[in-house]
């Protein structure tokens, strides 16, 4: 969960905003800032100066929606306090929960102004200019606008570019959407639900962002989507790119040194993207591609529309252009039917790949989507057992690949100062932070760092004797 800041400026409203879920979260809330901007709406970390506080949510983890509420009853009180203070606090819900269930907010939370999907909030000047208009109605006629509408308008072409202060203020990466939507339809998985069929920006619409978060002092890309790796983005002349292509494009950008994307799927990952792998020094050598389980039987129930078998192939296929490739994934465990043997076999899957990082979780039945209407449910105890040890074996994974970075020396991104005095951080390729001592004239830049040791979350790292010096 983060929360969206920049730097103030006098005399103007102020917006808070609370991020839930994924990466794409995390662009939408800058976009809605962005969005929010031009009409005397500056970001601030204190919700309780707000005069606008958004939710952006999402709809991936259990009980999405009952948390939504919960906050909700928190900034109820918190209205009420402004309200006796002489001010006054507008209250919206964004993103999945809300393109899920807008007319369920609008019902049991009055407190709600406005709510909106994650394809609508281009629109939110406007929504908010409504919602205001209502808010002289007696509580009894009041009622929140809500546009959970899938528009064919294309958001992206409403939204200003952003601000080059705010951009800088955010850091020097920067996440970049190209993709939205998903056709795969997981049995386990609410996107398609809430994010729509699978759609991707125009070629030139990309190339367009990001030159402008280069020019304001972004390093490091990472190009976002449900299933960013079936990007086909059209060019000028109607052609489809594909993400292959638009890596080939973005690495002509001058000033662009790093480039990430994130999340695949297997099905996607065309020759085309692993060339680039190999013919691209700054697309990065870490790769999240989920499998969800080594199991083929439970593969085919979750509609995975891939075997355990063609998975392993395809790594092969990858490390074979990018031998330093480090892979990184996500695992269902529990999922209806699934047996020891099945269990056993994602055991498998994950030595045989030997993962730098992983995420892990237990099966729950999302409402509308096929998983939940099956009948052979995993005991909870059992989940949780099988939880317990895939995590294991993922720590001693990632323990290890972290304990083979001591003694190489790695490129870094020096990204802010560190927690401690004379200590400043950054990102490996591999995206695994690191932290080393250093002065602040540092930040901005890739240097080389000789990495001497490890801690919990993260890499030691010195300067080289000759670079320090």
């Amino acid at each position: 969960m983060t929360e969206t800041a920049a730097p103030p400026r006098a005399n103007s409203k102020k917006l808070f905003i609370r991020t839930y879920g994924c990466q794409m979260n995390v662009y939408d809330s800058d976009r809605m800032t962005d969005a929010l901007l031009p009409h005397g709406y500056e970001p601030t970390t204190e919700i309780g100066e707000a005069d606008l506080v958004l939710l952006n949510t999402c709809h991936i983890r259990e009980k999405a929606s009952e948390k939504v509420f919960s906050e909700l009853g928190r900034l109820k009180e918190l209205q009420a306090e402004r309200r006796s203070q002489g001010h006054d606090v507008m209250i919206g819900v964004a993103g999945c929960v809300a393109q899920a269930e807008g007319e369920e907010i609008a019902r049991r939370a009055p407190v709600v102004d406005l709510v909106f999907g994650p394809q609508a909030y281009h629109k939110l000047p406007q929504m908010l200019e409504q919602a205001q208009g209502r808010r002289h109605l007696p509580d009894a006629l009041k009622r929140a606008v809500v546009d959970t509408d899938f528009p064919e308008e294309d958001k992206f072409t409403k939204l200003p570019a952003a601000r080059k202060d705010v951009t800088i203020a955010r850091g020097l990466t920067a996440f970049l959407t190209v993709q939205e939507g998903c056709d795969k339809f997981c049995s386990f998985c609410v996107v398609p639900y809430t994010r729509g069929a699978e759609t991707s920006r125009p070629l030139e619409q990309v190339l367009a962002e990001a030159r402008n978060l280069v020019a304001a002092g972004v390093k490091e890309l990472t190009l976002l989507g449900q299933n960013v790796n079936a990007y086909h983005g059209l060019d000028g002349n109607g052609r489809s790119v594909g993400l292959g292509e638009l890596a080939y494009r973005l690495a002509e950008i001058e000033g662009l040194e790093r480039l990430r994307y994130t999340t695949s799927h297997p099905r996607d990952m065309d020759d085309a993207l692993i060339a680039a792998h190999r013919d691209l020094p700054l697309l990065m050598p870490y790769l999240h591609l989920p499998v969800q389980s080594g199991s083929d039987r439970i593969l085919k129930a979750m509609n995975r529309r891939h075997t355990a078998d063609e998975y392993l192939r395809l790594i092969e296929r990858i490390k074979d252009a990018r031998p330093d490739m480090a892979l990184s994934g996500d695992f269902i465990v529990g999922f209806p039917g699934e047996t020891d043997q099945d269990f056993e076999d994602t055991l498998a899957v994950i030595r045989e790949v030997g993962y730098a990082s992983a995420y892990s979780f237990k099966y729950s039945p999302r409402p509308g989507t096929p998983g939940a209407s099956l009948t052979e449910q995993v005991p909870e105890e059992v989940k949780n057992e099988r939880l317990q040890r895939l995590q294991a074996l993922v720590v001693q994974q990632t323990q290890a690949f972290n304990a083979s970075m001591v003694g190489r020396t790695l490129p870094v991104l020096i990204e802010r100062v560190g927690r401690q005095a004379g200590q400043v951080g950054g990102r490996s390729p591999y995206l695994q932070a690191v932290h080393l001592e250093g002065s602040p004239d540092l930040i901005g830049a890739i240097h080389q760092v000789e990495i001497i040791g490890t801690s919990t979350n993260s890499l030691v790292g010195r300067l080289p004797v000759a670079q320090a010096a």
